[in-house]
């Protein structure tokens, strides 16, 4: 019986102590959250093409925007490859960022194949990156530039592409159909 009271005063003892200091209130992460951004400008374009996006995807420090081509023409549309993409800074100046062609964290690549794209019909591509920051100071871009092939002419889609100080952006080749 007196073990079990001094178990029992024990414990209380530890309960008042341990409620004598209230924890740390926990710290909320910071989170970005960018933003989707429409094409600008809007329209159809003389190719018979039009890019847009959706909004910007985050996954474990990864991020990536779907690029959504559009044919507005009346004619069938066969694109190979990759689209053309440069990413711009807020004051709409070219950045210095090495785009590479690929599988990312976010998105696997289809590879390059040619893929016909007929009226009112779409093809995606996605641009990845990730918001990592080790050296120096963390970039931001505002903007990306997309043409749907080499010496089409470009678009110019708001995209907010947090890259932390990686400078790269990986891309997807144009594809019916987003692989992840």
């Amino acid at each position: 019986m007196l073990g079990k009271a001094i178990f029992v005063m024990a414990g209380t003892a530890l309960a008042v102590a341990g409620c004598s200091a209230p924890p740390p209130a926990p710290v909320p992460p910071t989170v970005h959250t960018p933003t989707e951004g429409p094409v600008v400008p809007a329209g159809c374009l003389d190719t018979g093409v039009t890019v847009s996006s959706g909004p910007v995807d985050a996954a474990l420090g990864h991020r990536a925007v779907v690029l959504t081509l559009t044919n507005c023409g009346t004619a069938p549309r066969t694109l190979t490859g990759y689209p053309e993409v440069r990413l711009l800074d807020k004051e709409k100046q070219p950045m210095n960022v090495q785009v590479e062609h690929g599988t990312s964290y976010m998105a696997i690549d289809p590879g390059v194949a040619p893929q016909t794209v007929q009226p009112g019909g779409t093809l995606l591509s996605v641009v990845s990156w990730s918001n990592t920051v080790t050296v120096g100071s963390p970039e931001a871009g505002a903007y990306v530039t997309v043409a749907a092939a080499k010496g089409d002419p470009e678009q110019r889609i708001t995209v907010d592409t947090d890259l932390g100080t990686t400078g790269k952006l990986t891309l997807t080749a144009w594809n019916p159909k987003i692989k992840n």
